[in-house]
């Protein structure tokens, strides 16, 4: 077995021996990069999981791991930064037979979970996924280089990966998936020193880098600072592009917006495709945190409110949703014993939501006001109840809400105890058709208006 097909069967054994919020939080993330001297050494992304999984799972660990070796090991956790893994296998490309290679995720540094399949998709993203399945397809030939571009958290890494994975488990293709950083590290460690091995360092340098089928370089913005890797990865690219090798690029902002790197890898990036992704809507943001609790015993038990409220007020990016996730589940399981409802997940989220609201009359002024008219309590409007005498001031308020701020319904939704953007959408209609025929409420709206505006 390879350390994929390992670690695989890891996963699936410690998930029967730890709790479902245990293995999503601790284990889902890890990767095992290599086994040497009796030593498992195995890829976390925080230094958290680096303490927490040594000093609470160690033995379930060895013993699951001995069970699938039927060695005993120890654990070494290190950082995605701190992986030295050498491509050795693309030191010397005549040491391969075309037909029978078959690269390991590891060895391309993928991460097997980013999938084609894993990855939602919504109007915010449609496009850089058509172009990057079909540069999986054909790579080297339909779009190249294929530039993705967007802010962080969206899904750029992801898509990457995704065509690495299935370029590997489709082709007898090598694929390299690394950080502009990475590559300027790897240059200038072979150029460092003016000795006799220096030659041999280059030539290493070069041969790792130009003698593969697909080049996926990560957050190309960071080249900016590098004079020297820019021109050596302007060689780079030449060499990839003149060969019909495929090159995939993402960066935080478009081509024309990096200002900092030079106008012939500007020129370059531009010859092929350029696919922007943009911050999900609500619809996808949902679709995502769905899928992302498909996979838990309890996900059934989540209701739809806290799933829209959660993805009301974590709109910018994917990471911000997972971790908002995370969150709710370990605070239901802390404080209510792993029940889960709207009050627990607004109790659980409250310290990292922001009310954004910068507008004269904003939200929770006109709730304030309505309710004093009313003659009800905020925590009435925003409560479950829906008797009339309740439900008609919270219909006026949202109403008004809709009209004096720029707050969009999703978001009005959330101030209103988390309610769904249709509940908000339905309530503004009625008060609006039905201010068109009723002259009594067209004066309780003008007076609350003028309550507002003093």
């Amino acid at each position: 077995m390879n350390y994929d097909e390992i670690w695989e069967n890891f996963l699936i054994k410690i998930k029967d021996l730890v709790s479902p919020f245990s293995y999503e939080t601790w284990f889902t993330d890890t990767k095992l990069v290599n086994i040497k001297n009796n030593i498992a050494t195995i890829i976390v992304p925080t230094n958290l999981h680096k303490k927490h999984l040594a000093d609470n799972y160690k033995n379930e660990m060895e013993g699951v791991l001995s069970s699938i070796t039927g060695n005993t090991f120890s654990f070494d956790f290190i950082l995605e930064s701190e992986n030295i893994n050498i491509l050795n296998s693309f030191v010397n490309n005549s040491e391969f037979e075309e037909d029978s290679f078959r690269q390991s995720f590891s060895d391309a540094n993928l991460n097997p979970k980013y999938t084609f399949d894993s990855f939602i998709v919504g109007e915010s993203n449609r496009f850089a996924f058509t172009a990057s399945r079909a540069v999986a397809e054909k790579p080297g030939k339909a779009y190249n280089p294929l530039f993705l571009y967007g802010k962080s958290g969206l899904g750029k890494t992801h898509l990457m990966q995704a065509i690495g994975n299935y370029i590997i488990d489709n082709t007898n293709k090598r694929v390299l998936y690394i950080s502009s950083e990475k590559f300027v590290n790897d240059f200038i460690n072979a150029v460092r020193y003016n000795d006799k091995n220096n030659f041999d360092k280059i030539d290493n340098f070069k041969n790792k880098y130009r003698k593969i089928d697909v080049l996926i370089i990560d957050d190309i913005q960071f080249l900016g600072s590098a004079t020297k890797g820019q021109e050596e990865f302007f060689h780079t690219f030449n060499e990839l592009y003149d060969s019909n090798k495929q090159i995939i690029i993402a960066s935080d902002r478009s081509v024309d917006d990096l200002k900092m790197l030079e106008n012939r890898l500007l020129t370059r990036f531009n010859w092929g495709l350029t696919a922007n992704i943009t911050p999900p809507d609500f619809d996808l943001r949902v679709n995502i945190i769905k899928n992302k609790i498909s996979h838990l015993e309890t996900a059934d038990d989540v209701p739809l409110d806290v799933i829209e409220y959660i993805a009301n007020n974590f709109a910018s990016d994917v990471r911000q949703l997972e971790g908002a996730i995370t969150r709710v589940f370990a605070y239901s399981l802390m404080m209510n014993k792993g029940i889960i409802d709207l009050p627990t997940a607004i109790e659980a989220l409250k310290d990292q939501i922001i009310d954004r609201s910068v507008y004269k009359n904003n939200v929770h002024r006109i709730q304030t006001v309505v309710c004093e008219y009313f003659k009800i309590t905020i925590e009435d409007m925003k409560g479950k109840k829906r008797s009339q005498n309740i439900n008609y001031p919270r219909q006026v308020a949202i109403y008004l809400c809709r009209k004096l701020t720029d707050e969009s319904f999703p978001k009005i939704g959330t101030h209103f105890g988390g309610r769904d953007h249709s509940t908000i959408i339905s309530s503004y209609k009625k008060i609006d058709k039905e201010l068109k025929s009723n002259e009594q409420l067209r004066v309780v709206i003008n007076e609350l208006k003028r309550r507002l505006s003093n």
